[in-house]
């Protein structure tokens, strides 16, 4: 298979300026506020994007290291399958969070409930659509009972040594 390769369209600013401490997840993050540049050549992409209160942000957790396929994720203490859980050291290191998004002004996005450390490469957007990305969801693994805990975690380095 052909070797698959990524260019950010921009950067992620946050005032998470290294991933010790850093929500583990959007809802962690209510109303932190951060802003994503858009590099020139791609702010033509922006045209009609102010009509969504939330976007899909895709990023690159640039910061993320050796990846294990079994994995102690945040919210748990016992062993994981990597693909069961959230955690940034993948094999291919790709973030996706949901922010609302404030304002547009001069190439740049300002946005809340961001979760993504500062100067993380932005790889993509994708507007959220309610009726296209919100599912009723009748089963959700060993995370089911832990998701109420999401709030008080943060990073606490375990994936970026």
């Amino acid at each position: 298979m052909e070797q698959i390769k990524f260019q950010p369209i921009g950067i992620i600013h946050s005032p998470h300026k290294t991933p010790d401490g850093t929500p583990i997840q959007p809802t962690g993050a209510r109303g932190i506020e951060g802003k994503i540049e858009i590099f020139p050549e791609y702010t033509d992409g922006l045209s009609d994007l102010a009509g969504f209160s939330h976007i899909f942000i895709l990023y690159h957790f640039h910061l993320s290291r050796k990846y294990s396929l079994k994995v102690k994720p945040f919210l748990d203490d016992q062993k994981r399958g990597l693909f069961a859980t959230r955690a940034p050291s993948r094999p291919n290191p790709i973030g996706l969070s949901v922010v609302r998004l404030v304002d547009i002004k001069n190439g740049n996005l300002h946005v809340q409930d961001v979760d993504v450390v500062d100067g993380t490469p932005l790889l993509d957007i994708k507007p959220f659509v309610p009726e296209f990305d919100v599912r009723q969801v009748v089963k959700f693994g060993w995370i089911g009972e832990k998701t109420g805990k999401v709030r008080g975690v943060v990073d606490d380095g375990r994936f970026s040594t």
